[in-house]
C-alpha cells in the first residue's frame, strides 16, 4: 500500500524546490543578461529580502505544528 501523505509531502517539496530554482537561476540569469552583474546582485539581494518573511512564517508554522503534535501525543 502507498503512503499518499508522504507522496504529497515529497511532491510539494519538489515543486517548491523547482520554483526556487526557476526564480533564482533563470530569473537572476535573465537579469544578468539584460542588466549585467550589478543588476544581478541587486536582484539577488531583493529576492533574499523578499524570501526572509516567507521563511519566518514557514518556520513559525512548522514550530506550531510540532508543538500541537507533541501535545496530541499525550
Amino acid at each position: 500500500m502507498r503512503d499518499l501523505r508522504r507522496y504529497a509531502r515529497q511532491t510539494n517539496a519538489r515543486l517548491l524546490a523547482g520554483l526556487f530554482a526557476l526564480v533564482f537561476i533563470v530569473g537572476l540569469g535573465l537579469i544578468y543578461i539584460f542588466y549585467g552583474p550589478g543588476g544581478a546582485v541587486t536582484g539577488l539581494v531583493c529576492l533574499l529580502a523578499a524570501l526572509a518573511p516567507v521563511l519566518l512564517i514557514g518556520l513559525a508554522l512548522w514550530v506550531m505544528d510540532r508543538v500541537v503534535r507533541r501535545a496530541n501525543e499525550d
